[in-house]
């Protein structure tokens, strides 16, 4: 979360910044010792986080005479204790991206203030009129809410039996021995999956309740420890969800999109979008994140472009359920006067579970809020509420179409007094509305995607990037050539992971086999022994503006701004 467009663009820089080092880093061997090493003599030795490669950040350490304590291989890294006049030279050695201070960060349960906090989900269900009345009652019991993300990790609030169930696991971690399959290991998926269903009792009674605490996730991983992803990953995930919906007693009737890319290509063409009108069709309500661009793109991200679905921008609720204080929160995505989000829902500094030792969780420690709980900003987090939301309604009226719910949603937001169209849409979603209104038969008419385009397209600005070669082309992740028209056709026939197949690759297990990684390539650059980097979505398109940015509840009218830019990047 940004105070200002020119604060967005400065913390965007850093963001894309992040995605370079962002990665799954599986580094070899101990910390070197070098006979360089230059004893400091009178400095007094301080605990810091050395970003990077792990290798690089232990070598940077060593050369000095530091003591690295911590290796943070999901992060690309160390924990070190270094001579205080030897930072500067750590952070210009090799590999090194940052040096931080590891300040002491107390973690007291008891201090937090739900109540009091404007980011509580506690109060993020108060500001969707969804603690009272025949609100109160829906849980999303019976409904399967599909997450298709950087995995769920078993955090208290997602334990409890048949809470989560865990789909295939087509992250770049699969492949990874040392890494445990469907885990979130980078964070972002955690905090969203107990937005929208964590179960800690009854909604507004504690601090770990999302939206929809009966409802089912269904955990697709395909983000990776550093959040990186290809959106070919992400196409053949939102398939697999399609084609098992209904296995094995599933019920899968959401779909939480919190991601998208700043792809400018038509969703009549997209593929990416093409897969989420799949799910549509199917019966699915897709919910996408509009992005965290503000103003500066000019348009929603990659797949909420498209119509049918449901494009949730980021609204700042300061707690209430009156939106006569609220705002559209300054890093939310505007549309472009002809699709713009369909609704906002609270996305400024909500209070969700913590993963700790993700990525996000060692790399923006004062986003910590307790022990279990870790505050973050985004369109995603906004995504999240919506889908919530969303599974409450199919709870209560079960034959719901895709576009009923989005008609309900759209029909009964209670608009934010003074705010942009292209930035707010309907307004507001309310749940306690939308259960009291009658179903609306209101069907979409959009001209329909054909999903025939770029994949490379799709991926907009944004390249997973392994030995200085970035992932380009119409070539997915296993560099099978991908034929847009031939993947939509069997998309559109169901068989799109016939067999356990998807584009020439078989699923088995928890890894891909029949096409090995290591003996693949992509513009003559091997596969083999390398982390992930460059401008992937680890840094840019998990639709999250900010780690810490906190809040307190506004009880009156006119609220002012303080408090509110008090921002750490990530997500």
């Amino acid at each position: 979360t940004v105070a200002t467009v020119g604060k967005g663009e400065e913390q965007m820089a850093r963001r894309r910044i992040l995605g370079s080092f962002a990665a799954l880093c599986t580094a070899v061997g101990g910390t070197a010792a070098f006979a360089g090493a230059q004893p400091v003599v009178h400095a007094t030795p301080t605990r810091v986080v050395v970003l990077g490669r792990t290798t690089d950040a232990a070598s940077a350490v060593a050369r000095v005479g530091g003591t690295v304590e911590r290796r943070l291989d999901a992060v690309g890294g160390v924990v070190a204790t270094v001579p205080s006049t030897r930072l500067d030279a750590v952070r210009n050695g090799s590999g090194v991206r940052s040096v931080t201070p590891d300040a002491g960060l107390t973690l007291a349960d008891a201090s937090f203030d739900s109540a009091g906090d404007a980011g509580s989900l506690e109060n993020t269900a108060t500001s969707v009129n969804a603690t009272t009345g025949a609100a109160a009652n829906t849980t999303g019991k019976g409904v399967d809410v599909a997450v298709v993300d950087s995995g769920i990790s078993p955090v208290n609030g997602l334990t409890t039996a048949g809470k989560v169930v865990n789909g295939p696991d087509i992250s770049f971690d699969s492949q990874a021995k040392t890494r445990s399959s469907y885990v979130d290991y980078y964070g972002h998926g955690t905090h969203i999956a107990g937005i929208i269903g964590g179960n800690g009792g009854p909604k507004g009674s504690s601090d770990f309740t999302g939206l929809a605490p009966d409802a089912r996730l269904l955990n697709v991983k395909v983000a990776d420890a550093g959040g990186a992803v290809d959106v070919s990953q992400v196409i053949a995930a939102v398939d697999w969800v399609v084609q098992h919906r209904n296995d094995n007693g599933m019920n899968v009737r959401v779909l939480n999109l919190s991601f998208g890319t700043d792809s400018s290509q038509s969703y009549v063409d997209d593929p990416l979008a093409y897969a989420a009108e799949v799910a549509w069709k199917a019966g699915i309500a897709v919910v996408a994140a509009a992005g965290n661009h503000g103003t500066d793109l000019g348009r929603l991200t990659d797949p909420a472009t498209d119509p049918y679905v449901i494009a949730v921008g980021s609204d700042d609720a300061k707690g209430t359920a009156d939106v006569s204080d609220d705002s559209v929160s300054t890093f939310s995505s505007w549309g472009d006067g002809t699709r713009n989000p369909d609704v906002v829902a609270p996305g400024k500094s909500i209070v969700s579970l913590r993963d700790p030792g993700s990525y996000i969780d060692t790399t923006y420690p004062s986003a910590r809020v307790t022990a279990k709980l870790f505050r973050g900003s985004g369109t995603s987090q906004a995504t999240a509420v919506v889908s919530g939301v969303v599974a409450d309604l199919l709870q209560q009226r079960p034959d719901l179409t895709p576009d009923q719910v989005k008609a309900l949603l759209v029909l009964t937001a209670s608009a934010i007094p003074g705010a942009d169209v292209r930035a707010q849409g309907a307004g507001l979603v309310n749940l306690g509305a939308a259960l009291a209104a009658p179903t609306p038969e209101t069907p979409q008419a959009w001209a329909a995607s054909k999903g025939a385009g770029s994949l490379d397209a799709a991926r907009g600005s944004l390249r997973l990037v392994q030995n200085n070669v970035a992932l380009t082309g119409e070539q997915d992740i296993m560099g099978h050539a991908f034929d847009s028209r031939s993947i939509a056709s069997v998309e559109a026939a169901g068989s799109s992971w016939s067999g356990g197949v998807w584009n020439g690759s078989t699923w088995s297990g928890s890894s891909w086999s029949g096409s090995s990684w290591s003996g693949s390539s992509w513009s003559g650059s091997s596969w083999s022994g390398s982390s992930w980097s460059g401008s992937s979505w680890s840094g840019s398109s998990w639709s999250s503006g900010s780690w810490g940015s906190t809040t307190t509840v506004c009880t009156k009218k006119n609220c002012s701004r303080e408090d509110q830019s008090n921002s750490h990047w990530g997500g």
